[in-house]
C-alpha cells in the first residue's frame, strides 16, 4: 500500500478518535455548555496539531520519493535543502553528496568518451570493437581506409566480410597478431581483449607496414643485387674481352674444327650477354630515379601505349577499348616510369589473357580521385597466390624474374599512389590504379 493511502489513514485515525472523544464529552458535560466549548476547542486544536505533525512525518518519504525519480530520471543536477530535521537532514546531506560524486563521475566519464573518440577518429591505426557476440561494433575511419570497409560492416561477424580478407581477419587469435597481404599492401593486425561489465570483449588494432616493409625490403634486395650486380659484372667484361680474342684464332685452327669453335665461342658470348642483361634487369628497379612529376592527361598517355600496342594486340585478336572515361585533370606525374607501368600491366593482361579476349579500360574519379582500372577476361588471379603478387620478385610465369610487379610497385610507391589487384566476378583480373 502506498505512503499516499497511509497518510490519509493515519488522519482518518486522528480525525476519527476525536470525533469519538468529541461525543463522548459532548453526553457527559452537556450540562455545562462553556466547558463543553472548551474540550472542543482543545479538540479542534489537537487535530491541527496531528495534521501538522503528520505533514512533518510524511515530508522525509516525499523528499526520498521525489530523489528516486530523481536518480530514475538520471538527473544529477537537482539537490535538497535541509528541512530542519536533525536525521533527514543528515540523510539529505548523504544524497546530496552522492549526486554530486555521480554528477561529477558522469560528466568525467563523457569527458573521457568524447576525448576517446576523437583520439579513435584521428588515429592512423585502425581500430574495431567487437561485441559481446563478435560483431562489428564500431570502427574508426583509419581502420575503414586500411581495410576498405564502410558503414555497412557494423553488425557482420569477421568471417562474413568478403574474402580474403574476413576469413584472415577471423583468424587472427586474442593475443597474436598477423602480418596481413593485401594485394600491394601489408598490415599489422593484432587482436586483444578487454571486459566490458564483467564480461570479455576483443576489438583489432590494424597499422599500415607497406612502406617501412617496403623500405625494408628494398634496402635488403638492393644490397644483394648490387653485390651480385658488381661480382658477375667483374666476371663478364673480362671474360667476354677473352672469348673475343679467342674468335682471332679460329683461322689457325683446321677446316673440321674451326666451325665448332666458332659456334661455341659465339654461344658463349651469347650466354655472357644474356647474364649481363639478366643481372641490369634487377639492377633497374634498385636504381630507379625519383619521379620527375609533370602534369599529364592519363587518358592520352593510355591512347598513345593502345596505338603502340596495337599491333600485338591484333595478333591476339584482343579487344581493347574504353567503358568509361572521365575528363580527369591532368595528374603530376614522371611520364617515362607511369608509362612503363601502363605498358607492364597491359602485357600482363594479354599474357593473361593469351588469345581472343577483351580488355576494357575504365578512368574515372572514385572517393574525390582519379581511378584508372584495367579489366581482362583473363582466368583471374588463383587466391593462394594473391598475397604473394607485389612481393619483390615473385613471378608465376615459369621463366619469370618477377620485375614486372617489382617494378610497377617501386615506381608507383615513388609517387605516393595506391593500386590493387581483384578478381572479377564475371571471371578475369582487375587492377586499379589510384592517383
Amino acid at each position: 500500500m502506498g505512503w499516499r493511502s497511509l497518510r490519509t489513514r493515519i488522519l482518518a485515525y486522528l480525525v476519527a478518535i476525536h470525533l469519538v472523544l468529541a461525543g463522548i464529552s459532548w453526553f457527559v458535560i452537556r450540562e455545562r455548555p462553556i466547558l463543553l466549548l472548551a474540550v472542543e476547542a482543545l479538540f479542534v486544536v489537537s487535530i491541527a496539531l496531528g495534521v501538522m505533525l503528520v505533514r512533518s512525518f510524511f515530508v522525509p518519504l516525499e523528499l526520498i520519493r521525489t530523489g528516486a525519480e530523481l536518480i530514475g530520471e538520471r538527473d544529477f543536477t537537482s539537490q535538497f535543502r535541509p528541512v530542519g530535521q536533525p536525521e533527514m537532514d543528515a540523510l539529505l546531506e548523504i544524497y546530496n553528496d552522492m549526486i554530486r560524486r555521480l554528477r561529477e563521475e558522469r560528466l568525467t566519464v563523457q569527458e573521457q568518451h568524447y576525448f576517446l573518440d576523437r583520439v579513435l577518429a584521428a588515429s592512423p591505426a585502425g581500430i574495431v570493437t567487437l561485441d559481446f557476440d563478435a560483431r562489428i561494433e564500431q570502427l574508426n575511419p583509419s581502420a575503414g581506409r586500411l581495410l576498405g570497409l564502410g558503414a555497412e560492416a557494423a553488425g557482420r561477424r569477421l568471417g562474413e566480410l568478403a574474402p580474403p580478407l574476413g576469413a584472415e581477419l577471423a583468424a587472427v587469435p586474442v593475443g597474436a597478431s598477423r602480418v596481413l597481404a593485401l594485394g600491394p599492401r601489408r598490415l599489422k593486425v593484432a587482436r586483444a581483449e578487454l571486459f566490458d561489465r564483467g564480461f570479455p570483449r576483443s576489438f583489432l588494432l590494424v597499422e599500415e607496414l607497406t612502406e617501412e616493409l617496403r623500405a625494408s625490403e628494398k634496402a635488403a634486395y638492393g644490397k644483394l643485387i648490387r653485390l651480385m650486380s658488381h661480382e658477375v659484372n667483374n666476371s663478364v667484361g673480362p671474360v667476354r674481352s677473352l672469348l673475343d680474342s679467342f674468335r682471332d684464332y679460329g683461322a689457325q685452327l683446321a677446316a673440321d674444327d674451326r666451325e665448332d669453335f666458332t659456334q661455341a665461342v659465339g654461344i658463349a658470348i651469347a650466354r655472357l650477354e644474356r647474364l649481363g642483361a639478366f643481372v641490369n634487369g634487377f639492377a633497374e628497379v634498385v636504381r630507379l630515379p625519383p619521379p620527375e612529376r609533370r602534369p599529364c592527361n592519363v587518358g592520352r598517355l593510355l591512347d598513345e601505349i593502345l596505338l603502340l600496342l596495337r599491333p600485338e594486340l591484333e595478333r591476339r585478336h584482343i579487344a581493347c577499348a574504353w567503358r568509361e572515361r572521365e575528363e580527369v585533370p591532368p595528374i603530376d606525374l614522371d611520364r617515362n616510369q607511369i608509362e612503363q607501368v601502363l605498358v607492364n600491366v597491359l602485357q600482363n593482361a594479354m599474357e593473361a589473357i593469351g588469345e581472343d579476349g577483351r580488355i576494357e579500360l575504365r578512368l574515372a574519379t572514385e572517393g574525390g580521385r582519379p581511378v584508372l582500372r584495367l579489366a581482362d577476361t583473363g582466368p583471374g588471379v588463383p587466391e593462394e597466390v594473391r598475397p604473394l603478387l607485389f612481393t619483390p620478385f615473385f613471378s608465376t610465369k615459369r621463366d619469370g624474374r618477377g620485375l614486372g610487379l617489382t617494378l610497377i610497385r617501386e615506381i608507383l610507391a615513388q609517387h605516393g599512389f595506391d593500386v590493387g589487384l581483384e578478381n572479377r566476378r564475371e571471371g578475369g583480373a582487375e587492377l586499379w590504379i589510384g592517383f
